[in-house]
């Protein structure tokens, strides 16, 4: 194994701390920044906040995107460096970043074309139109940015430098935060962009965070040179990292698409229980936070271990994940479930909405725990090459339970019947991606997924 395969060697545990600490500071700056947006903007008026809660979907399938290039670096690059094969995780790395930012200007320029068919395709209306297009037409040319900082991101990831990641996100947050308030309401005598002010602040932090990271890369061992790319055999890295990228991109669009439509079903149920279901989900999100950061960080230590051979590690790494989901999972839920109507008032006064945010938690927080061991064993798939899998078991869980389950049942429960599948959903998912990790970490890396392809056996590296 190579020398800078260092999640190969130490405590798993303490492995698993260092790693996800950082992480969850990384994801709720990230989260945060949502929230800022939502602020401002509501402060322009409604047709503003309309516009954006179009915006919002697209914008959150195109970042499963930028997540899955990401993913599919971070695999490729933990493999190769547990493989000991230090020269092919540098071509890896070198070939994610230039393959991102290509893909970034196709996105960036087919988003930009299609604007007008996309969003009429989303039944919005012709009078919300031009705000759409403020903010849309800078976002889609700032796709490149985005897709960038994600490859970095990911050649970050995969060498278990969690902490760096965190700097690179906490930079992009705090830019959005300061330049907010400037660029979309505006401040000390400069009138602001109104929406469009939200995209050019994200793209700052795009930009920022790109300078950043890159600037941290050069520390590692895996810096960038894109002269590199010459080098690369394009052909295999694009295939190996697409053979990740693509299912994990599909997996992480999958869950937004289901409470979409979870919405779309409840708003039977009236305009208070879907503010209720909506304000609790902003709740669930942020007590989620350290399962999405868990989930993003166990990638490194299992690909790692993986591609070195060291399934018990990779195994362990797994089986303590999994011990936190089920405990954070359940104390959370017992926090909320306790307090939910307490929590219900910072959202609203309406008895209506606080009694619908109420009920919700008190049927859908039992799931977490499930949901936590689906996204831990989803990162860990990804990073031992089994991508596929994770597709597969997100898809069941949204299509197969949560959706059939909610449709059935809503005519005779009501509101409840959409918490009960969301619920049901959570637990059957989480029990099925146990199930399925398990076993593969039993049957260890073959050659393909412990970083051995076509394009040169792992060759034993010490530096």
């Amino acid at each position: 194994m190579s020398e800078t395969a260092r999640l190969t060697r130490g405590s798993i545990a303490g492995h698993l701390v260092t790693q996800t600490l950082p992480m969850i500071i990384a994801v709720a700056a990230i989260m945060s920044v949502g929230l800022i947006d939502a602020y401002f903007i509501g402060q322009l008026g409604s047709a503003e906040l309309a516009a954006v809660s179009f915006i919002f979907p697209v914008g959150i399938a195109l970042s499963s995107l930028g997540v899955g290039v990401m993913v599919g670096v971070n695999s490729v690059i933990a493999r190769a460096l547990g493989a000991g094969d230090v020269e092919r995780a540098g071509r890896r790395a070198n070939f994610g970043v230039v393959f991102s930012s290509g893909l970034g200007l196709l996105l960036g320029a087919a988003l930009y074309l299609l604007l007008d068919p996309l969003f009429r395709l989303m039944q919005a209306p012709e009078a919300l139109m031009p705000l759409i297009r403020e903010y849309m037409r800078p976002f889609a040319l700032g796709m490149p940015l985005l897709l960038l900082q994600m490859g970095l991101n990911g050649a970050l990831r995969g060498q278990g430098e969690a902490r760096k990641v965190s700097y690179v996100s906490l930079t992009y947050s705090l830019a959005n935060w300061i330049l907010d308030p400037l660029l979309i309401t505006g401040a000390f005598g400069f009138a602001g962009f109104g929406v469009a002010g939200a995209a050019y602040a994200t793209l700052a932090g795009w930009a920022l965070a790109i300078v950043l990271a890159w600037y941290l890369l050069r520390g590692t061992a895996l810096p960038i040179h894109p002269t590199r790319i010459r080098d690369c055999h394009m052909g295999e890295s694009a295939r190996a990292i697409v053979e990740v990228a693509g299912p994990a991109a599909f997996s992480n669009a999958i869950n937004p698409i289901g409470l979409a439509v979870l919405t779309a079903l409840l708003a039977s149920q009236g305009e208070a229980a879907v503010a209720g279901f909506g304000a609790a989900g902003r709740l669930q999100g942020f007590a989620i936070v350290p399962l999405l950061a868990l989930s993003g960080s166990i990638g490194a230590i299992v690909g790692q271990n993986w591609g070195a051979g060291r399934v018990d590690r990779a195994r362990r790494a797994m089986f303590l994940a999994g011990l936190f989901c089920i405990a954070y999972g359940l104390a959370t839920a017992l926090l909320l479930y306790a307090f939910g109507s307490c929590f219900a008032a910072f959202f609203t006064s309406d008895p209506a909405v606080i009694q619908a945010f109420s009920n919700y938690l008190a049927i859908s927080v039992w799931g977490y725990a499930g949901f936590g061991l689906l996204i831990v064993a989803n990162g860990t798939l990804n990073a031992v090459g089994h991508a596929g899998f994770a597709l597969a078991q997100s898809f069941a869980r949204v299509f197969l339970v949560m959706l059939p389950l909610g449709w059935l049942l809503r005519g005779s429960w009501g509101a409840d019947a959409i918490y009960t599948a969301e619920l049901a959903a959570n637990l059957a998912g989480g029990l099925l991606a146990a199930v399925i990790v398990w076993r593969i970490l039993r049957s260890g890396p073959d050659a393909q997924h412990a970083g051995t392809d076509k394009e040169s056996a792992p060759i034993p590296t010490k530096r």
